[in-house]
């Protein structure tokens, strides 16, 4: 009896070890995705609000200052009697409590004891600021930046120091029509050709499967860079470059072999029972791709076409190899490159342009992000 509670008991301190160990790793992990979820949205959020900050408050605060804060506010101005030596410790009045400080104090500042600050305003008018910390809270926000980078039209804006300047708008909003227009086709296309592409590969059998599959594999490691002069030079002998046709099938044939190795290790997986009652029934091929593969795959599909979706929209080489730098098809990442070159402080311009370039992709990943997992998942887990 007593060997076996001897045996009993380091097995229940075993489990309890364990569970604790287990208990310890996930609050770990919590913790560590709670840092790197807060590190990537603080300056996301702040990157909004500084886009519905005017010029004058972005260039004199950050954008912090939305949020309620103790600031120093200038107070009143007290002139001290002209027959004070500057040369000598100075003596405050006794409404600043009538200490004593040299000038490299007053230079720097003096807190009093009631928190406020005694500094020079003009040692030579014997001037002292009184200065005071005192809660504020910046609520000054604008539409106009938005309206600024969105249209092409002429703007007015005024400086801190009267100046008026006319300056012209970016037009921000055809570059994002015309980067609609590139993104939408380049991300279905691929999903297109790659869905057959992997039903084919998975379930049809003809000569030459894998070594066909194995090549299309093997298109993964071919760098980007490397194709941009040959299919330049045949775009050009072609009369294509400079069309949205082009980067289209730019992209598409740079997206299509980790499109069909995705899809197929997804479709590879379905259930085979029910493709096989399918084809005693009669179906086609194409039947059963567009009524059963299809729907089945939508994990798969969705979690493709954000990576795609995001890969194109954020593009700026491919476009401007195959696109040109044209104003009337400029897509968004060029147009925001030439406003950080021709607009580099304008900060309150830079910022609206840059969460106009992130907003249709965060609605697009926002959209889809339940199948994303499930979609990278796609065939890492058997039976």
């Amino acid at each position: 009896m007593a060997a076996t509670t001897s045996t009993a008991r380091p097995a229940s301190s075993r489990a309890a070890s364990a569970r604790r160990q287990a208990f310890w790793g996930k609050v770990t992990v919590n913790v560590v995705l709670a840092l790197i979820c807060i590190l990537w949205t603080i300056p996301t959020f702040g990157l909004l609000v500084s886009s519905f900050r005017d010029r004058e408050a972005i260039r004199g605060s950050g954008w912090w200052t939305v949020f309620p804060h103790r600031e120093v506010v200038a107070g009143e101005l007290i002139t001290l009697s002209p027959a004070t030596d500057l040369r000598q410790p100075i003596t405050l009045p006794a409404e600043l409590g009538g200490g004593t400080y040299t000038a490299d104090q007053l230079n720097s500042g003096v807190v009093l004891p009631d928190g406020r600050t005694v500094a020079w305003a003009n040692r030579r008018a014997r001037e002292l600021a009184v200065q005071e910390r005192q809660w504020a809270m910046d609520t000054t926000f604008t539409l106009q930046n938005y309206r600024t980078v969105l249209s092409g039209t002429p703007y007015t804006y005024t400086t801190a120091d009267g100046q008026t300047f006319t300056e012209e708008g970016n037009d921000l909003w055809d570059a994002l029509i015309n980067t609609v227009a590139v993104a939408v086709p380049a991300t279905v296309i691929p999903i297109l050709i790659a869905a057959f592409a992997a039903y084919g590969f998975a379930w049809m059998r003809f000569p030459g499967r894998f070594l066909f599959f194995t090549i299309v594999v093997a298109l993964l490691v071919v760098p980007l860079q490397l194709a941009l002069v040959p299919i330049l030079r045949d775009y050009v002998r072609l009369e294509l470059n400079g069309t949205y046709l082009a980067v289209w099938l730019a992209h598409t044939g740079f997206g299509l072999p980790l499109a069909t190795y995705l899809l197929y290790n997804y479709v590879s997986q379905l259930p085979r029972d029910v493709l096989e009652s399918a084809f005693i029934d009669g179906a086609s091929h194409f039947t059963i791709f567009t009524r059963l593969i299809l729907p089945l795959s939508l994990p798969a599909l969705a979690s493709f076409g954000i990576f795609q979706f995001l890969w194109v929209w954020n593009d700026y080489l491919v476009a401007l190899v195959f696109i040109g730098t044209q104003p009337n098809v400029q897509v968004l990442t060029m147009r925001l490159a030439d406003m950080v070159g021709s607009r580099g402080q304008e900060w309150h311009l830079l910022t609206a342009g840059a969460f106009v370039t992130m907003l249709i992709p965060l609605v697009v990943f926002f959209s889809l992000q339940r199948y994303f997992v499930r979609g990278l998942l796609a065939g890492s887990v058997k039976g």
